[in-house]
């Protein structure tokens, strides 16, 4: 199995970025697909983005597509999510997930307790 802890939330200007990282602890990354789901104030929980266990393929949800981009360094078994042009919208829990393949949070096994992405005017 693996555990999914994610860091790099805080506070930001609008238009400005931000680098979450998702590492594993217990089993490595490594072998495992992997997702970022953010959930906002009032809002259900929703899809982000997606990488396979290899880097080879990424998916991403409309609204983050050209601004976020989902990487991953199986050496260092960390995922991360570059969030650029960050705005207020995008305030929300970032999770990350391990394991399965796709944007429904039902695709995934192991999440991460979140962290939280404040986007100020």
């Amino acid at each position: 199995q693996v555990q999914p802890v994610e860091s790099g939330g805080g506070l930001v200007q609008a238009g400005g970025s931000l680098r979450l990282s998702c590492a594993a602890s217990g089993r490595s990354f490594s072998g495992y697909n992997a997702g970022w789901f953010r959930q906002a104030p009032g809002k259900e929980r929703e899809f982000v983005a997606a990488i396979y266990w290899n880097g080879v393929s990424t998916i991403y949800s409309d609204p983050v597509k050209g601004r976020f981009t989902i990487s991953r360094d199986n050496g260092k078994n960390t995922v991360y999510l570059q969030m650029n042009s960050l705005k207020p919208e995008d305030t929300a829990v970032y999770y990350c997930a391990a394991s399965g393949w796709g944007t429904a949070i039902t695709d995934y096994t192991y999440w991460g307790q979140g962290t939280q992405v404040t986007v100020s005017s």
